[in-house]
């Protein structure tokens, strides 16, 4: 029945078929007799071994998957037949070679027989030294694994094997190799290169073992921590249960405390719904929930709110009339206003219209002016004169969205906005909330905090503010606004239309000198250290103070002033140099704080003012800061240099660059008509220059003055020093209208000129402008170019100059 030779043997046995289940080499495994195809291939083999005389049956065992045999099977000999464990009938068989199947036979019984050839995979002696490396890798990799197992007496089994073929098919005991993997080991037939496949099986799970043992150990070590919090929370909640008993509270959950506040909280009915809302998930959250947490802090922000608290408005008109006189000097308009609000709403209420369409009678102003007028402390005497609770909201550099409107609940750290926590201060639904520097918010990738500004401070919507964060209503229309900037260009157009705009242009000579003896000296004495009779300062001081060392819109230098002459004064009286009391007169102030900063030209030597050649004229000019005077100068190139055109210096922007074409424009074509030399215009080049070269300028209304310099320039005449001049000029020679008429008269009046000339249709603005300066100052309103020059120009005294 075989046929032997040096290499292979020739086979025919009956077939044992394994479903899903592979045997290697080696292997010794129990088969249930009970199932027919193993029954029908052990009798098979037994009545072939009986007719041959063998000693141990044997059978073919190859693998079945889904109904397909394997290429490669198992010679198998029958150890042992007898009953298994659990009584039924079995055999012991015993994996003995590689057998290569080849085609079907016939045999005796019912089994299926196959021809087949036995596979010699034996690896020559000596072993390189490759495989024995190997063979040490594959020892202690198995090793290894026996050992987290516990199977203590099979490491001393694998440890004693020395055969490399017998080696790797040991790996057919790993219960980890799916039916696939161990198949491919069978078909193997290369003892080393089936060793390295069972090295490459067994490291690989071994590394997904260590991966499943630290997650398992990380699960452990989080329920482990689970546990303990749980522990704790229930002996502290046992703790609290104690010290509830012994200070005679009763017993309740936190979830029942909230529900009580809630109920006795003096609520609007959709915030009520909505807390209530809340606490049924705040009951349904575990301990171990963050949302806990967020509804918890939700929940004590909408109980901190005062819905429903409001303080009762001073409706003494004219008492509240005293506040603001007596806390501010000037500033008119605003303080019309407030008692004009004060007013209506007076009347209101006596009608019983405090609430009408759901909205109340709030107010919306924005104060626009220079820096340091007043225009935030006065936020805080609005809200003394109407008897209600002040509160500031800093807009300076907000770039987030979420900073007005609140941020979503679901972000970590998530607060309301700042609108919400201004109530919230407050302490009252109708507050006066004073939003400073509402010019200076800007915007990036987190939002625009303008545009969010809208619905807070349109009248007509923000009855119904929603917070982000809140997601209820809130209602701000009982809430006066006050916005303050220095910028007008700086707001957004649709923000500033939902406000009622107020301009605190600055403070005449007068008004600064008041401001400085009722508010300043006061409050620099006291920080000082002095008492209000120790040092006087007499209003000449004050005057000289106001118009000589300071020239500003507002008064915050002309305080600095003030309190650094009370400090010179104290430090001369501890050094023993100076007895107190002390009067500072105008003459004193040279020596104790120096020279003054700002002379007024029309004090200056007639030789050194600016206008004293030909080409120089003073114009007028609004910056961030207020009014202030803008001096234009021009010059003729030599003709020798051969340079030509128009040369413009100063940092100027395109409107005012334009401003300097047209005028050169109208001195060219109407040349002939002013008797000026325009020819020179053509060889020559001009240059045109804007002193304070740092700082930006752009605008129309330097038009004029333009036209005037380079006039002068042209016909040699001297321009006034007491002259100076605002409006933009046409292509015509028509004089056009401009802004900031009563900031620019207030500049002039500071910087000592008495003649000013102003476009014709701008003469309505005049009525803003204080009457002491419009006494001391002489305004020409003029429709035309020529007016402007027979003003400003003096007689021709100097021949055209080559430079100015």
């Amino acid at each position: 029945m075989a046929t032997e030779s040096a290499s292979y043997t020739s086979l025919t046995l009956p077939v044992l078929p394994l479903d899903d289940e592979v045997v290697l080499p080696g292997m010794v495994v129990p088969f249930d007799l009970s199932d027919a195809d193993v029954r029908a291939a052990v009798e098979a083999a037994q009545a072939a071994a009986r007719s041959s005389g063998d000693s141990k049956p044997k059978v073919l065992l190859v693998p079945r998957i889904d109904g397909t045999y394997a290429a490669t099977g198992v010679l198998g000999t029958v150890e042992q037949v007898g009953r298994l464990s659990d009584g039924d009938p079995g055999a012991l068989i015993r994996g003995r070679s590689r057998v290569r199947i080849g085609a079907g036979t016939t045999g005796p019984g019912a089994a299926l027989w196959v021809e087949g050839t036995t596979v010699d995979d034996a690896v020559p002696e000596p072993l390189p030294g490759a495989v024995t490396e190997l063979v040490k890798e594959y020892k202690a990799l198995a090793t290894s694994w026996l050992k987290k197992r516990g199977a203590w007496q099979v490491v001393d089994r694998v440890t004693q094997i020395d055969d490399v073929a017998a080696l790797a098919d040991n790996s057919g005991y790993s219960p980890f190799l799916t039916t696939q993997q161990k198949i491919q080991l069978l078909e193997t037939e290369d003892a080393v290169a089936r060793l390295k496949l069972a090295t490459a099986q067994l490291r690989e799970h071994l590394a997904e073992q260590d991966v499943a043992e630290t997650i398992a150990k990380d699960v452990q070590e989080g329920v482990d921590k689970q546990q303990r919090e749980f522990l704790l929370r229930r002996q502290l909640d046992a703790v609290r249960k104690e010290l509830r008993e012994i200070n005679g509270e009763q017993e309740g959950e936190e979830s029942d405390d909230y529900r009580a506040r809630v109920e006795a909280a003096d609520l609007p009915e959709k915030v009520r719904e909505a807390a209530l809302k809340e606490v049924d998930k705040l009951e349904r959250a575990s301990d171990q929930s963050p949302e806990g947490s967020w509804i918890r802090t939700w929940l004590d922000t909408v109980l901190e709110l005062p819905w429903n608290e409001r303080t009762e408005d001073e409706y003494d008109i004219k008492g509240a009339q005293e506040i603001l006189d007596a806390e501010h000097s000037g500033l008119q308009d605003v303080k019309e206003r407030i008692t004009e609000y004060l007013a209506v709403r007076k009347r209101r209420a006596d009608r019983g219209l405090g609430v009408v369409g759901g909205r109340r009678g709030g107010a919306v102003l924005a104060l626009v002016g220079p820096p340091g007028v007043g225009k935030t402390s006065l936020g805080e005497s609005v809200a003394h004169a109407m008897g209600r609770k002040f509160v500031r909201v800093a807009l300076g550099g907000v770039r987030d969205e979420a900073e007005i409107r609140g941020h979503r609940r679901t972000y970590v750290g998530a607060l309301p906005g700042r609108i919400v926590r201004a109530i919230k201060e407050a302490g009252s639904m109708n507050p006066v909330v004073l939003l400073d520097e509402i010019d200076k918010v800007g915007s990036d990738f987190r939002g625009d905090p303008a545009a969010a500004l809208l619905e807070v401070l349109d009248p007509a919507q923000n009855h119904t503010f929603r917070d982000h964060y809140l997601e209820v209503e809130l209602d701000l229309s009982d809430v006066v606004f006050l916005a303050t900037a220095n910028v007008l260009e700086a707001i957004p157009e649709a923000l500033l239309d939902r406000m009622e705009l107020v301009r605190l242009d600055g403070y005449t000579e007068d008004e600064k000198v008041v401001i400085a003896r009722d508010h300043l000296l006061p409050r620099q004495l006291e920080r000082a250290g002095l008492d209000k009779d120790e040092v006087v300062l007499d209003e000449s001081a004050l005057r000289k103070l106001a118009g000589e060392y300071t020239r500003e819109a507002g008064v915050r230098n002309l305080e600095r002033s003030v309190a650094r002459l009370l400090r010179k004064v104290a430090a001369q009286h501890e050094l023993g140099d100076r007895e107190l009391p002390f009067t500072v007169t105008d003459a004193d102030l040279r020596g104790l704080i120096g020279r003054p900063r700002h002379v007024p030209e029309s004090a200056q030597d007639p030789a050194e003012r600016r206008t004293s050649v030909p080409g120089v004229a003073t114009g007028l000019a609004v910056t961030g800061a207020g009014g202030d005077v803008l001096f234009v100068e021009a010059s003729l190139a030599d003709p020798e240099t051969g340079a030509s055109g128009l040369t413009l210096t100063g940092q100027l922007g395109d409107v005012m660059k334009e401003s300097a074409q047209i005028a050169l424009s109208f001195l060219r074509s109407h040349g002939a008509e002013l008797e000026l030399p325009v020819g020179d215009l053509k060889e020559r080049g001009v240059h045109v220059h804007f002193p304070a070269g740092a700082v930006p300028k752009d605008g129309p209304s330097a038009g004029v003055t333009l036209t005037t310099a380079l006039a002068s320039l042209l016909s040699g005449r001297l321009v006034r020093t007491d002259v100076a001049m605002t409006g933009e000029i046409s292509l015509t020679g028509r004089v056009l209208p401009i802004g900031g008429v009563k900031q620019k008269l207030l500049a002039a009046h500071r910087a000592g000129i008495t003649t000013v000339i102003i476009p014709k249709r701008n003469e309505p603005d005049l009525d803003d402008v204080p009457a002491e300066v419009l006494e001391k100052l002489d305004v020409h309103a003029v429709t035309d170019v020529r007016q402007v020059l027979e003003l400003a120009l003096t007689a021709a005294e100097v021949k055209i100059p080559a430079a100015a």
